[in-house]
Parts: structure tokens; C-alpha cells; sequence
């Protein structure tokens, strides 16, 4: 989770002067370091111990801590931005047209970011984990959870079984798994060990369990705890959004990977298994177009 996640999170939890001061951060965070930390107190009506307080709720140890990660942060975001708003893609008035486009930027700038921020080594890894399991289970909350319903579609095609950990089963499923099973923790702050779906990670680790995360960037729990995580765009604020529209699109792409990487570990029986099973099951399907027509 980044540093503009974190202060939104905050933000959520607290309703004191600290929220006052993130609102502040949040819109004035390209110009922030102009601002002195006196600056920012009289321009949030609050002290500078209030500053100073803002940024050890946030785990520094004062605002100059603070401020050179935020900054190294802008940096980055500024080096790799996008032209698309992840957040508010379009505006009141756009035409369809633009929508149309915009909609459109935004899907292929977060597989673009996606394919940037995955490392070959640690899909394999992912890799490893999902073939060496007897059983895979997804924990997520919605709407991530429906995302991980089409990867589980995917994989029985090919004869691999993959369950979703219902909510108010995910405590008991968890506990059931073992070091011969994989359990995939999708969570796009991964940052509260005592909330759904992290809060089992604790015990999964305990029992062995290889677990694969996928997570927003920075420094999150999830990232601290596991050996095996996949990182999602992450340019969306948690909050003040229109939708998930990068998240959600990063997410498909990610396990669209691990699937094709999981299928090419043995294509050639998957691709008979995969093409012999739709034949069956699906004979009655018919293509008017051509290019649609399966001989």
C-alpha cells in the first residue's frame, strides 16, 4: 500500500485534526514539499506538534521522515504515470465517445503497469506453488472475489480443481489446508492482519501452507509476511474513486498469467483435455461466423 492509500485509510478511520491534515496532503501532494511544516499547520488551522502527530500516526518518527518518503513516492508516481485518471477517468458532460476512449486507456495503461511490476521469477514461483497443490483455495473479499471465480473457471477447463473461501467459511477453510494444498490471498491494501481475507494468513503460515498474495505496491502486511507476492496496479485511491476499473482490470491480468503459465507447463495434455471436454459438453453450440467455426 502506498503512502496516498494510507493517509486515505487514515483518513477513514480518524476524525480529528489528522483528517483535516491528510485532505490537505492529498490535494496539495505534487506541491508538498513547497510547504514548510509551520506552512501546513496554518493552512489546516491545527499546531505543528498536530503535523508532527499526523505523521507518527502513520508509523514516522516526524515529518521530515515523512516527507522523503512521500516525495520519493511522487517521484515514482510522476516517472510512471499514465494519461489516464484511475480514478476519475471521465468527467460530468463527456461525450459517449469519450468515455468510450478513456474507459479504454485506463484497461490497457493498468496491464501495461501490471506487466511492468511482475517479475518472471516470482510467477514461477506462483507457478510452482499452484502445480505442486492438491487443492487451491482463493480468499478475497468482493468484488475481487468474482475475478477469482473466472480463474477458477479456467482452471477445471483443464482439469484443475479450485475452490473460492466463502464468506463465513474462510476461517474454518483455511484451517483445513495444508503445505500440499496453495491458498491465493487477493487484497488490494493488504494492509489489516485482523480483517478479511489477511486475517487467516497468520494461520495458513503457521500450517505450512504456500501462500501466493496479490496485493497493491508499497509496504502492506501482506507483502511483509509472504514469500510469494504479485503486484497489482496500484494508482487507484482506496476511497475517492469512480470505480475499480485499474484494479479490477490488473487483477484478470495477473491471473490470466498464472493460468497460462500453469497451462504451458504441460500444454500439450491440457490442450487435448481442455479441447476434448468442450466438444462434449458443449456440442449444441453454433457459430454463424466463420472465423468462429470450429472444424
Amino acid at each position: 500500500m502506498y503512502l496516498f492509500q494510507k493517509i486515505e485509510e487514515m483518513m477513514m478511520r480518524y476524525e480529528d485534526a489528522r483528517k483535516t491534515i491528510g485532505d490537505f496532503v492529498l490535494k496539495e501532494q505534487k506541491d508538498l514539499h513547497k510547504y514548510t511544516i509551520g506552512e501546513i499547520a496554518e493552512k489546516t488551522y491545527t499546531s505543528k506538534s498536530t503535523v508532527t502527530r499526523f505523521a507518527k500516526t502513520l508509523g514516522y518518527s516526524g515529518w521530515k521522515a515523512f516527507m522523503k518518503d512521500f516525495v520519493a513516492e511522487q517521484r515514482y508516481q510522476m516517472e510512471n504515470q499514465g494519461d489516464a485518471d484511475a480514478n476519475f477517468p471521465f468527467e460530468k458532460g463527456d461525450s459517449t465517445e469519450v468515455i468510450m476512449r478513456r474507459i479504454k486507456q485506463v484497461q490497457i495503461e493498468s496491464i501495461e503497469d501490471t506487466y511492468n511490476l511482475m517479475e518472471p521469477a516470482m510467477v514461477d514461483l506462483a507457478v510452482k506453488h499452484l502445480l505442486n497443490a492438491r487443492h487451491i483455495v482463493i480468499f478475497g473479499l468482493s468484488p475481487n472475489i468474482y475475478l477469482g471465480e473466472l480463474f477458477r473457471r479456467k482452471m477445471v477447463t483443464i482439469g484443475k480443481q479450485v475452490d473460492i473461501a466463502g464468506l463465513g467459511e474462510t476461517g474454518i477453510i483455511s484451517r483445513t489446508l495444508t503445505e500440499q494444498d496453495c491458498a491465493i490471498v487477493i487484497s488490494y491494501s493488504g494492509n489489516n492482519e485482523y480483517a478479511e481475507p489477511a486475517i487467516h494468513i497468520k494461520t495458513m503460515l503457521s500450517n505450512h501452507v504456500p501462500v501466493i498474495g496479490i496485493t497493491s505496491g508499497g509496504d502492506n502486511y501482506i507483502r511483509k509476511s509472504l514469500n510469494c507476492v504479485l503486484t497489482m496496479s496500484s494508482r487507484e485511491r482506496l476511497y475517492t474513486k469512480i470505480s475499480n476499473f485499474a484494479t479490477e482490470e490488473s487483477i484478470i491480468y495477473i491471473l490470466n498469467v498464472l493460468f497460462s503459465c500453469y497451462f504451458a507447463e504441460d500444454y500439450e495434455n491440457n490442450k487435448v483435455f481442455k479441447i476434448k471436454n468442450s466438444k462434449m459438453l458443449e456440442y449444441d453450440r453454433n457459430a454463424i461466423l466463420k472465423e468462429m467455426q470450429d472444424l
